[in-house]
């Protein structure tokens, strides 16, 4: 798995990793519903704060975001 920093990726392709990260079924934001918006903004936030990672599987070649503190 490599660690992909928000600043190396394209504005259009950190907006799809956001984008599809905030689509997933299943994706826990708590008691309260938000609207998309609000989702996006809030996983950009806890990118640039560092709370969430980007990641890549090379093998699979797949992106995903998770929090950081899943990764140790």
């Amino acid at each position: 798995m490599v660690k992909i920093s928000p600043g190396e990726l394209s504005a259009e392709a950190l907006a799809g990793v956001v984008e599809e990260f905030v689509m997933r079924e299943g994706t826990d934001y708590g008691h309260r519903d938000y609207t998309l918006d609000e989702k996006r903004t809030r996983v950009l936030r806890a990118l640039e704060t560092g709370a969430a990672t980007i990641t890549f599987e090379p093998d699979s070649g797949s992106t995903s975001i998770v929090m950081s503190d899943e990764l140790d």
